[in-house]
Order: C-alpha cells, then sequence, then structure tokens
C-alpha cells in the first residue's frame, strides 16, 4: 500500500492526476520542439543539421525569455521576495515548455557530439531542477528567473555562431556580438543571478533541495565565466597582436597600411 494512500487517499489521487496531465503537457511539447526541427530541416535541408538546431535553440531562447519576463514583470509574484511559493500555471507553462525544449536539446547534443561536459552537465541540471519543481509544486518563480537570466544570452550566443558560419564574424559586428554577449552575461548570471541566489538562501519558504540546486547552477555559471574569460583574453590578445603587426607595417611604409 503506498503510504500517501493512508495519508489522504483523494490528495493523493489529485496529485496523481496532476502529473499525469504535466507528462502529457511536457511529452506534446517534446514533440512540437521535434516536429519543429523536422520541418526547419526538411525546409532548410542545405544548411545542415546544426544550422536548423540552432535556429530551434534562438527561437526558444526568445520565446521563454518574452514568457518569463510576463510571468516576473507582470503575471508575479516578484522572485527576489517571494521565493518558494506555489506554483502559477504561467510558470507551469514556462516550466513545461523549457523542459519539452531541453530533454530535445539534450538528446540532439548526446547524439551528435557536439557540447563538452559543462553544456551537457548545465542541461541535465535544467532538466533535473524543473522536473523536481513540477513534482513538488512549488518554487516555480525562481525556476522561471533563473531560465530567464540563462537564455537572455542564448540569442547573442546563437547570433555569433551563424555571423561565423556565414563568415562575418571577423569584423565590427562579431566584436559588437561577444561585447554586448561578456556584459550581459557578467551582468544576469553572475550579478543578477548572485543576488537571486542571496535571497533564495535568506528565505526559510523554499525547500533545502531548491537552495541546493540554486548554489549548483550558480556554480555552474561561474564555470562558465571562466570559459568565457579565457576565450575574451586570447580574442583580445589576438587583436592586439593584429594591431602590432598593423603599426609596424605603417611606420615601414610611411603611412597607415593601405596602398593605392
Amino acid at each position: 500500500m503506498c503510504k500517501c494512500y493512508e495519508v489522504d487517499p483523494a490528495e493523493c489521487s489529485l496529485r496523481s492526476e496532476d502529473m499525469t496531465s504535466l507528462l502529457l503537457q511536457v511529452a506534446v511539447c517534446l514533440v512540437g520542439w521535434i516536429s519543429f526541427y523536422a520541418l526547419l530541416c526538411f525546409l532548410n535541408g542545405h544548411r545542415g543539421y546544426e544550422w536548423n538546431c540552432r535556429l530551434v535553440t534562438l527561437f526558444h531562447g526568445v520565446l521563454i525569455v518574452c514568457v518569463t519576463a510576463y510571468i516576473g514583470y507582470v503575471d508575479g509574484p516578484w522572485p527576489f521576495t517571494h521565493p518558494g511559493t506555489e506554483n502559477t500555471p504561467m510558470q507551469v507553462l514556462a516550466l513545461v515548455l523549457s523542459l519539452g525544449y531541453f530533454t530535445f536539446d539534450m538528446g540532439w547534443c548526446v547524439y551528435f557530439r557536439t557540447e563538452g561536459p559543462v553544456m551537457l552537465a548545465h542541461h541535465t541540471l535544467s532538466i533535473m531542477g524543473i522536473i523536481l519543481v513540477l513534482w513538488v509544486g512549488e518554487s516555480g518563480i525562481e525556476a522561471c528567473a533563473v531560465i530567464f537570466g540563462s537564455e537572455i544570452t542564448n540569442p547573442l550566443l546563437q547570433t555569433r555562431w551563424f555571423l561565423r558560419r556565414t563568415g562575418r564574424y571577423d569584423g565590427p559586428a562579431g566584436d559588437t556580438v561577444d561585447l554586448l554577449f561578456v556584459a550581459l552575461f557578467i551582468f544576469m548570471r553572475i550579478g543578477v543571478g548572485g543576488h537571486m541566489l542571496y535571497c533564495e538562501l535568506a528565505s526559510p519558504q523554499p525547500l533545502l533541495v531548491m537552495k541546493c540546486g540554486g548554489v549548483a547552477m550558480y556554480l555552474l555559471s561561474w564555470v562558465f565565466l571562466a570559459n568565457i574569460m579565457r576565450f575574451a583574453y586570447r580574442k583580445c590578445g589576438a587583436k592586439y597582436c593584429h594591431w602590432q603587426l598593423r603599426r609596424k607595417g605603417a611606420e615601414v611604409n610611411g603611412h597607415d597600411g593601405k596602398v593605392e
């Protein structure tokens, strides 16, 4: 005999119906993301599988940022003052959409072996965290805030990839995207994310497991930041070396290096 039935059979039955409904919603979203990807591959097959997968990623990033921004700023509650509250229908919608997407993208990345352990760890934590929030029925507002902070830099990341693939990255456009990405990542993931984690840990309302999940996601953001800083250091070094070569060429030629 299930222990929950000994406590309250009616409540346990209702809980079971809710979980069945959530599973169906997640399954529908997963099928939707897969179908969207398949449609892109059919219409845009000459671009390749990764190109179309990144289009799906870009679409999810823009969509979920808009949805979670509406939840945080309009639908409420405010995540910094009301962590650990009961999930609302809008929060459940956002979480189900993202869970379906992360499941699709995780499967795609594992199958094509395109991502390293850090990104796979991010997807694993995201999937487990969303499942946990949906299971316990609370802390949806913090989860939506984390998704907002994580995905708001995603469009810039995908734009950078598309610029590289089309040969337009080495120029002002690529430099602008990189600068905006690094600045937004530090501000949202490290700055705002750190404040969100403090509010989560200081509040007595969220469950301990939710607080541990928040710490794990924040530590992962620092791992991402370390990788980003190494990339920025290498790029700035390459830019400086290129500038030095151009300056030396200008000194030798007696002008700025442009030959008429």
